[in-house]
């Protein structure tokens, strides 16, 4: 009798060409439903439809088609126990030596604008899972394929071992398919976490709103040439099958991506997406954290404001731009040695025009503001999550707690300060002057050490600049050292106990003080 293969795909990529090698050189039997049978009966392969197989219709719609004795009897049965081989024969039931399933388009579904949530659970399979899982269980008496990708490996396979696929590769696709079942199970329940309908009761706590169980399931397209440090291992996952953020991102060249350049990358987009509604704006990072920062009429001229903000460190350093990249951005990028390049676009002579630093990595991520909305961070025996810090800055939110008030110009100063200090590692201070950054303190141990660094850093530009916290001052003593080197007006979130100590020497010293109630602290 010939070998039984169930095919049932909703990803119809190399079904064809497996199906006819399977009768024409393997001589299988295959019964498959729905679409995955009418595809191959157009294509002239001799099928057998599942209904006509287990005798029972398709019914609620195709909802139930394979949730049946014949199918899952044919997959579990354990062909070297002779129980089983009795059950079999007893209700007319063929083992499968086969099984290649993969699931509804759920993931690709959700990703679509404007998604219904009926529209989004009428793709979740239930029938394809439960084969999948059936199949991998199995594995020791047949083949589970979940991935066009594996369909030529197995084909080599039975060529390679007289027919019949080795107990390690069969344990390897039963290993693929569990995992793909998870990831398919987790988007699901992600997604449902994350509706806003009426149909699904939301918590009233906000602190409630991350999910009891929280699970991160990637797939690797990349293994990275080391982590941080050579000595340290590393590979990039994709979370999901739809490609989105970084792995949908284009890269025009450069030498392959780094974990660093990775990292660093990521927190380039966090900052310059902050400016996607403004006027030309260039972020200039280095080892995650900004150190030139500024707008422009014209996106060259917001690179060169950015660059001469601290020009030594921006040397190897990661360059995004919230526009597309002009011939004009172009030819400045070429004048120094930078490490990557990320842009929403990129005009054809500004490309040709950067192909003169072809190791430049320059890549083109037209969603700059898709992030994720929840950060994770491992620990010993467990993860931290967390929101991701997406607040939007709000003026009408400020408090001005000075006597001396701010113009509108300097509103919107302030306003470009406190979005750049937000992106800087606490404790953060951040120096301003025509939308420019000249002075950034980042990442020290007391807020005074990061007064000081972006004071000096800024020198005689400090005289009518502006400075931006992270966080309080609890005292008053980096408000008079902010004074004293020319400082105009501060921005800070207040809270402190002794938020009227610093007031007081702001008033006492003629400064301008907001406090935004909110803090950016970034560890």
């Amino acid at each position: 009798m010939k070998r039984l293969a169930l095919l049932s795909t909703s990803d119809k990529t190399g079904l064809i060409d497996l199906a006819r090698s399977l009768v024409d050189e393997f001589g299988f039997e295959l019964i498959s439903s729905g679409g995955t049978a009418q595809a191959l009966k157009d294509a002239g392969i001799p099928v057998v439809k599942v209904a006509d197989y287990t005798g029972s219709p398709e019914i609620l719609g195709g909802r139930v088609k394979t949730l049946h004795p014949k199918i899952h009897g044919g997959i579990l049965a354990r062909q070297d126990l002779p129980q089983d081989q009795a059950d079999l024969e007893a209700n007319g039931i063929r083992p499968f030596a086969l099984v290649v399933v993969n699931l509804y388009p759920f993931e690709q579904t959700i990703a679509q604008p404007e998604v219904s949530l009926s529209e989004a659970i009428e793709q979740i399979d239930i029938g394809g899972p439960a084969m999948l899982r059936a199949a991998a269980k199995n594995f020791s008496h047949l083949t589970v394929l979940c991935n066009p990708a594996q369909y030529s490996d197995y084909l080599q396979e039975l060529r390679q071992f007289n027919g019949k696929a080795s107990f390690a590769f069969r344990q390897g696709c039963a290993q693929q398919a569990f995992w793909h079942t998870a990831t398919y199970d987790q988007a699901i329940a992600t997604y449902l976490s994350q509706q806003n309908s009426e149909e699904i009761p939301q918590p009233i706590d906000p602190h409630l709103s991350l999910p009891p169980r929280f699970t991160v399931i990637g797939q690797q397209p990349q293994v990275l040439r080391y982590g941080e440090n050579p000595h340290q291992p590393a590979a990039w996952y994709q979370t999901g099958t739809v490609p989105s953020g970084w792995t949908a991102a284009t890269k025009l060249q450069g030498k392959e991506l780094s974990y660093n350049n990775l990292v660093d990358l990521e927190a380039a987009r966090r900052l310059i997406a902050e400016f996607l509604d403004t006027k030309a704006t260039v972020a200039i990072l280095k080892h995650t954290n900004p150190c030139g920062v500024a707008m422009g009429t014209t996106l060259a001229e917001a690179y060169e404001k950015a660059f001469n903000a601290d020009s030594v460190s921006a040397f190897g350093g990661i360059v995004a731009l919230n526009q597309p990249l002009d011939a004009a951005t172009a030819t400045a990028l070429t004048q120094t040695f930078l490490e990557c390049v990320v842009a929403p676009g990129c005009e054809p002579e500004a490309a040709e025009i950067l192909q003169a630093k072809s190791k430049v990595r320059v890549l083109i991520l037209p969603d700059l503001a898709g992030g994720p909305t929840q950060l994770v961070k491992p620990i010993a025996g467990g993860l931290l999550v967390q929101a991701a810090d997406d607040h939007l800055t709000n003026p009408t939110e400020w408090q001005v707690v000075t006597e001396r008030k701010p113009t509108t110009a300097q509103i919107e100063e302030l306003m470009f300060a406190w979005k750049v200090a937000k992106h800087v590692k606490s404790n953060a201070i951040v120096v301003t002057s025509d939308r420019t950054t000249v002075g950034i303190g980042a990442g020290q141990m007391n807020r005074v050490g990061s007064v000081k660094i972006a004071l000096e850093q800024a020198g005689d530009k400090t005289t009518g600049a502006n400075l931006a916290s992270d966080g309080f001052f609890p005292f008053d003593d980096s408000v008079r050292t902010a004074a004293a080197a020319g400082i105009e007006a501060i921005i800070q979130p207040g809270g402190s106990l002794r938020d009227q100590e610093s007031i007081a020497a702001a008033n006492e010293l003629g400064l301008i003080m907001i406090c935004t109630g909110y803090r950016h602290f970034l560890h």
